[in-house]
Order: C-alpha cells, then sequence, then structure tokens
C-alpha cells in the first residue's frame, strides 16, 4: 500500500520544487536555455552549435556544456568555495547531462509525458512557497536573468525524471516485515529523530561488475580523499573535483536531514561523528561513501499530528485515451459510486495504483506532507466521506474519498511507518546510484569534446 506513486518522493531523491526559485540560476536552468538554441546551419553555412557529446540517438550541445559550466562557475564563486581545475569541473558538468539525456530518452520511450496541466501546478506550488502569485513568476524570474520559458522546460524535465525513478526504480523496493523489526531494534543507536544533522557526502563510485583493479584504484582514491578531508582540506572543493553522486556540483551537500530521514548506508558513519568531523571510507555496491558532519541541532519531539484515512481511484492518460476522456470517465466513475455501487469494488477492478487497487483503493492512515502536492489539497478540501470531483497530478487523474480525520500521537504504530519510509528511502538512494551506473554503462557515448 505505501508503494502507491502518489506518495511524494523523498526531498533528497528528487527535484525539490519548494526551493526552485531560490535555485533558478542552478545547475538545471541551464540546460532548458541550451535546448532551445537551434541546431541548425545559418544561411552562411556556418554552424551555430556544437556537439559536446553523442548519446544514443540523441546529443549534448557544446553551448548547453558552456552555459552550465559558466552557472556553476559563478555558484561556486559566489559561495566563496575554491574552484576546482577547469578540466574536472567541465568533465564533472558533462557526465551529468550525458545521465540527464539518458534519462530523458528513457522516459520517452516509456511514454512518459508530463502535460501542462500538471507543470503550472508544479509551477503554482512554487510561486506559492515563495509567496508570489503564479502571474508573478516569470517578472521574479526574469530578475534573476531566466527565461520562464526555459524555466518551464526545465522543470517539466526534472519531473519527469521524477516519473521515470518512480517506475524504473522505486515501485520495485521491497521493505519484508523483518527488516522493519530489525530497524526499530537497532534505533536506539541510529540518528535520533529529535535532532537535524547537516550532512555532506562523497561518492566515489565502481562499475557495475567490477575488476580487482577497479576495486583497488577506486579504494585507493576514497582512502586518499578521506584523508584529505580530514585532514581539513575543503570538503566541497574536493566533492566537486571527485565525487561521483548527483550532488557532486553542489559540494556533496546533503543539506539538513532528521535521524529518520538519513539513508542507513549513511547512519551508521553519521552517528559516530561529532560536528566537523569526517568518516573513513564505507564499502557498498555502489562504491565508497565518505560523509561529513557539517552541524548538529536538536529539536523537540514531534507530538501529536492530525493523520486522514483515505481512498482513491488512478487512471492514467494513454495515446489512446487524452486527459479529457480520462477525466470523463472518472466522472462517470464518481457518479456510480454516488447512486450506490461500492467504492473498493471498482477501485480494484480499474484503479492503476498497483499500490492501492489491490486494497480497495484504501491508502491506511497518513499524516499531511505524505502525499504529492495536488492530493494532499484535494483531500484537505473534503468533508467526512465525500468524494472529490476529478483532479490531476503528475500520476495521471485522480477520485479520492476522505473516510476519517484523527488526533494521533507518536506511537509504535508510526514508528513502524517511520522504519519502512526511512528502509524504503535508504535502498532507494543506493539502487538509484547502481540504476544511473547501469544506464550509464548500457548507453552509446561519444564524447567530441
Amino acid at each position: 500500500m505505501l508503494t502507491s506513486p502518489i506518495f511524494r518522493l523523498p526531498h533528497h531523491l528528487a527535484f525539490s520544487l519548494a526551493c526552485a526559485l531560490a535555485l533558478a540560476l542552478a545547475l538545471s536552468l541551464a540546460s532548458g536555455r541550451a535546448h532551445a538554441q537551434a541546431r541548425t546551419l545559418s544561411d552562411r553555412g556556418e554552424m551555430l552549435d556544437r556537439v559536446a557529446a553523442v548519446v544514443n540517438d540523441g546529443v549534448v550541445l557544446s553551448s548547453e556544456l558552456d552555459e552550465q559550466v559558466a552557472e556553476i562557475t559563478q555558484r561556486i564563486s559566489s559561495q566563496g568555495m575554491e574552484m576546482p581545475p577547469a578540466a574536472v569541473l567541465r568533465q564533472q558538468v558533462l557526465d551529468r547531462l550525458v545521465l540527464q539525456e539518458i534519462q530523458m530518452q528513457r522516459a520517452q520511450r516509456a511514454g512518459i509525458r508530463i502535460n501542462d496541466e500538471a507543470l503550472n501546478s508544479a509551477l503554482a506550488d512554487v510561486a506559492q512557497r515563495n509567496g508570489i502569485p503564479l502571474a508573478d513568476l516569470p517578472k521574479a524570474l526574469a530578475s534573476q536573468g531566466v527565461d520562464y520559458g526555459a524555466y518551464r522546460e526545465s522543470v517539466r524535465r526534472e519531473m519527469t525524471t521524477q516519473v521515470l525513478r518512480q517506475r524504473d526504480v522505486l515501485q520495485r523496493i521491497n521493505v519484508s516485515p523483518r527488516e522493519i523489526e530489525q530497524f526499530i531494534a537497532k534505533d536506539k543507536n541510529r540518528p535520533s529523530e529529535a535532532n537535524e544533522y547537516n550532512l555532506s557526502h562523497i561518492l566515489i563510485a565502481v562499475p557495475q561488475d567490477p575488476s580487482t583493479q577497479q576495486l583497488e584504484e577506486a579504494a585507493r582514491r576514497a582512502e586518499d580523499v578521506s584523508r584529505r578531508a580530514r585532514a581539513g582540506e575543503d570538503f566541497a572543493q574536493l566533492a566537486i573535483a571527485n565525487s561521483n553522486s548527483q550532488t557532486a556540483l553542489a559540494g556533496g551537500s546533503l543539506g539538513w536531514r532528521r535521524g529518520p530521514e538519513i539513508p542507513t548506508v549513511l547512519a551508521d558513519l553519521v552517528v559516530q561523528l561529532k560536528a566537523g568531523e569526517t568518516s573513513e571510507p564505507l564499502r557498498t555496491p555502489s562504491g565508497y561513501h565518505i560523509v561529513r558532519l557539517n552541524e548538529l541541532r536538536g529539536e523537540a519531539a514531534q507530538g501529536l499530528v492530525e493523520q486522514t484515512h483515505a481512498r482513491h481511484i488512478l487512471l492514467k492518460p494513454t495515446e489512446i485515451q487524452d486527459d479529457a476522456t480520462v477525466e470523463q470517465r472518472l466522472r462517470a466513475v464518481r457518479e456510480r459510486i454516488l447512486k450506490g455501487e461500492d467504492f473498493a469494488g471498482l477501485a480494484k477492478t480499474l484503479s492503476e495504483d498497483p499500490g492501492s487497487a489491490t486494497e480497495g483503493g484504501d491508502l491506511g492512515w497518513t499524516t499531511p506532507g505524505t502525499f504529492v502536492p495536488e492530493f494532499d489539497k484535494a483531500l484537505a478540501a473534503l468533508q467526512q466521506d465525500e468524494i472529490s470531483q476529478p483532479f490531476r497530478s503528475q500520476f495521471g487523474w485522480h477520485i479520492v474519498q476522505l473516510l476519517g480525520r484523527r488526533q494521533f500521537d507518536n506511537t509504535e504504530e508510526m514508528r513502524r511507518q517511520r522504519a519502512f519510509m526511512q528502509l524504503r528511502e535508504s535502498k532507494a538512494e543506493e539502487e538509484i546510484e547502481l540504476w544511473l551506473r547501469r544506464l550509464r554503462d548500457e548507453a552509446y557515448v561519444d564524447v567530441k569534446t
């Protein structure tokens, strides 16, 4: 039931739309401008752009690479960090662009599309969280030198990547009851849920089927990087120059995480560190991990929270059935329920949410923020037993029925829920790194620069 795609993705596994405006000059935006550039010849036969890399049947443009390098160089400089060697920075950016292109090609083949309605909803959330109307978002971006059209497309790509990772990785992750019990038993030796940890991370990756020589070389690199960090060398600089993680160009920053939000693979390292300390390398299937605890701060216990109990039916648009058709189908389903048909029975027969369909659409008791924003918004507007009108999220069209609300204390059930989510997120972080490495290994990439 908790594998339902309407559940919000962990914030460290996906693009954070809540802070997207603040990051408007960051990495993803340059690619939006570059993709809008022409790939043709001028009237005089002069090349308007060059190819930096051929990726399967697509390309990464030199202008795209140049713009992102310039963006990142400006950001590193503005943050007062030491600049890595130009060749190292350029290679890091190119590697990331190649991975982005591979993922977008895979999403296209899978038929994953983010329509304008879902995109506008995400942008409205960005605007709301930054305290401005959606209509003012283009002006706010322009004041930072960002083209609104390019920004829209960069957000669309990030949302597409989220859905792809949900389909290819997250829905395939299983957490057994025994794992939950073991997690709870070990919890007292793990980072506290009452504390927040500001972390940075470096991954020295290894290939999918590494040779002994490749493992030894990665181990030597990891030990050298860890030693230099522990000797006082700037961790962010080391991450930019050496890390193979998706956070490398952000100086390896994972931001503030509560104890249960820290990936399991890193938690065992974090609990041994004091603020300002860096760990020894830790070997996992994806490579060698090095973590730094930048800061630590305490937080009061969560206390009582309001939970909701709901069930829903999800239908997804296809090439045969467009949004209007699917919305009308759900309106008809809603009318059938209102006339007396069983919601659970229709959910089992019709719903395309693999995580809840077999349960009659039942999502159990959940807290605010569990679901994607569109779902939370629709649920918050309902009265007891009321069924919503059809609404759109990035995953398709939904109707949802509110079954109840309650005040819930931080009991054993909540601890088990947190254990489940933490185990799932921890596995996801590792699995996504392995998945990206596998996609890269299987792709045809010809670097031209």
